[in-house]
């Protein structure tokens, strides 16, 4: 999240909807290829402190988009910087940093429960990324910490120490990697994953890795990607490659990453802060740039802010949130880099997050 990173800096510095019993109904949906997307939904953060988190949803058939979506179900807002969200088996789980707390919806979007994330005294442990496990879903923290939630009583089971910071999480067979950024700690930033168990959900080891590693990915072949943004002066930013069975690193290269995602055997990044304004491709076995620019046909984005890949077909969807202060566009894009549409989320801003939806 591009205004929380500033911040830091400047303060010291997804087919049918299945229906089973309560332990199973949150399994993840299986849907073939050949099904198309009915719609998407967008989550816009907004800006810090201004309570403006909104969410868009795009319809494929009538090719119109809605804003706020969340508020006109709930007559309310989706709260202060709304960092992540997922879809997982017939609930939204969206997570609210400032506000920090995850909100959960049904499948239409109307309010079920409200998890607050709050520590001794009620002090804010501000969450950041979430993932689905099995029939849980597993949230970082900046108190340092990765939450264990039960999708069928909604409750916290565990908060697991990690390490300082953490921002993006990743699941790899039946472990856990979570970047551990150290982002309040600047200029020192902590340069660790920590690898979490999951059948006992406790931390068993710390890989050291590059300075600020910030977001993380894992391929289907048992490695995982992490990237690291330095410390925004002498040191760069790099991108390094972990066995997922070993925790051995297997390569480092100099090279700026934002956000990442691994579809039909390529990464798929944004540049990050330090980057160069285009969506790249990436050979996960070398690591070396595959395309400078994925996008083939000319299409300008302004400033690539998130990414999100259908998985059922291919399509790449890459946020665009122009200046921060404007109103943010979404793009979709075949796998070989040609638009196929684009919507304004207006007047959602800092688009970062898109979840595909079929009925």
């Amino acid at each position: 999240m591009k205004t929380r990173t500033l911040k830091l800096l400047v303060a010291a510095l997804s087919g049918s909807l299945l229906f089973a019993s309560c332990q199973k109904e949150d399994d993840p949906v299986v849907v073939t290829p050949e099904t198309p997307a009915d719609g998407l939904f967008v989550l816009n953060e907004g800006t810090f402190f201004a309570n403006n988190t909104t969410l868009t949803y795009y319809d494929a058939a009538t090719k119109t988009a809605t804003t706020d979506f969340y508020r006109n179900k709930n007559g309310h807002g989706l709260g202060d910087t709304g960092n992540d969200f997922i879809k997982y088996g017939t609930k939204f789980y969206f997570v609210v940093n400032v506000s920090s707390y995850v909100q959960v919806t049904n499948s239409e979007g109307v309010d079920v429960k409200k998890i607050d994330f709050l520590g001794d005294g009620g002090v804010k442990r501000e969450p950041r990324y979430i993932v689905p496990y099995k029939n849980k879903v597993l949230v970082s923290s900046y108190d340092g910490t990765v939450a264990v939630i039960d999708t069928a009583s909604l409750t916290i089971d565990k908060f697991i120490t990690v390490g300082s910071n953490p921002e993006q999480i990743a699941v790899a067979g039946d472990k856990l990697f979570v970047a551990n950024s150290g982002g309040f700690s600047y200029p020192v930033f902590d340069s660790t994953v920590s690898v979490v168990d999951l059948a006992s959900y406790t931390e068993v080891h710390k890989v050291k890795v590059g300075k600020n590693p910030g977001a993380i990915v894992a391929d289907n072949a048992g490695n995982v990607y992490v990237a690291c943004t330095g410390n925004y002066s002498d040191i760069g930013p790099t991108l390094v490659k972990i066995n997922a069975f070993t925790h051995a690193i297997l390569k480092t290269v100099d090279l700026p990453v934002g956000k990442m995602r691994f579809n039909n055997g390529l990464i798929y990044a944004t540049p990050g802060y330090l980057g160069d304004g285009k969506v790249k491709t990436i050979n996960p076995n070398t690591l070396t740039v595959a395309s400078a620019n994925f996008i083939t046909d000319g299409t300008s984005v302004t400033s690539p802010y998130g990414i999100d890949i259908d998985t059922q077909n291919g399509d790449i969807y890459i946020t665009d949130n122009k200046n921060s202060m404007s109103s943010g566009e979404v793009f979709c894009f075949d796998n070989t880099g040609k638009k196929k549409f684009s919507f304004a989320t207006t007047p959602g801003l800092n688009p970062n997050k898109v979840v595909i939806i079929r009925k």
